[in-house]
């Protein structure tokens, strides 16, 4: 009898403090903050520490598909799809951060003819002499590539304990998002370079509860948890800045293209993505310098 007691007595002091971290849980901190710039990744800095190029590569995105041609399971949608369909513009801001890229509007090239038309119409004989459209720029390569496979559930575990109604859970999901990107020349179609890039997505859950009868009638349920969840859409641009900081270190590697100091092929970021890729071939040891420069695209 006085053990039952003791167990009801330690179970009403901790309802306070497990009600209050429910109470907690259930609104996140800060929900009314301002709109802000989306937080950099590693690979967003990595891009934006790269070395000058010798000249900026005039480069075109028609466009950037999924592939993966998956949706989300039911009863969510049968409509919507696993990964983001803005993956083009994520491609596109991920080659203007690069510096070694000037992008140039393909996707909606449509709207673009459709304004200069207009332009060109209202066009008086005397503006004539004043507005003068530029011919449009033409592009050296072509980026093209795409999201090429998103796959569920790669890896799942957890782990429970529970005593006397009282336990604690937790479990963990991963998913990855592979990502293809290559260059081509747009004088002879020939593929200069080609990368495929892969990023795991991490979702956690915690749980614990109480649950046990505090008297012949008397039922006790206590239950609190939070989840963690990578975005997808932040996943899958960190994998499309890996493939064009990839692009860059295997173009110059090739010599496709040349840096505005050759000094600066010793660079820590330079050195950190040749090592990768020595590593993905398979060859050890120390990163040798490129062969003899060739005519380059932008250089």
């Amino acid at each position: 009898m006085r053990a039952h007691q003791f167990i009801r007595r330690g179970i009403l002091l901790l309802l306070p403090m497990v009600l209050g971290a429910c109470a907690t849980m259930q609104e996140p901190a800060g929900p009314a903050d301002n709109a802000q710039l989306t937080a950099p990744t590693g690979i967003t800095r990595d891009l934006l520490a790269m070395p000058a190029p010798k000249g900026r590569v005039v480069a075109a995105v028609y466009g950037f598909r999924d592939q993966t041609g998956q949706y989300k399971p039911s009863p969510d949608s049968s409509f919507s799809t696993l990964v983001t369909q803005g993956a083009a513009s994520m491609l596109v801001k991920a080659l203007k951060d690069s510096g070694w890229f000037m992008p140039v509007e393909r996707e909606n090239l449509q709207n673009l003819l459709t304004e200069r038309k207009i332009v060109r119409a209202l066009e008086t004989p005397q503006d004539k002499a004043v507005v003068n459209l530029p011919a449009l720029v033409p592009a050296t390569i072509l980026i093209e590539g795409g999201i090429v496979a998103y796959e569920t559930n790669v890896k799942t575990g957890g782990a429970g304990a529970r005593y006397l109604g009282i336990g604690v859970k937790n479990q963990y999901r991963v998913d990855q998002v592979t990502v293809s990107l290559r260059t081509v020349d747009t004088r002879s179609g020939q593929i200069l370079n080609s990368v495929s890039t892969t990023k795991t997505i991490y979702s956690y859950e915690l749980s614990t509860g109480v649950f046990r009868f505090v008297n012949f009638k008397e039922l006790l349920e206590l239950e609190g948890g939070y989840t963690r969840n990578e975005p997808s859409q932040l996943c899958v641009q960190e994998a499309i800045e890996a493939a064009v900081a990839h692009l860059i270190v295997q173009g110059l590697k090739d010599r496709v293209w040349a840096l505005r100091d050759e000094a600066d092929w010793h660079s820590p970021v330079l050195q950190a993505y040749l090592r990768q890729s020595e590593a993905y071939l398979g060859q050890g040891g120390q990163v040798a310098e490129p062969a003899a420069p060739a005519p380059a695209p932008g250089s």
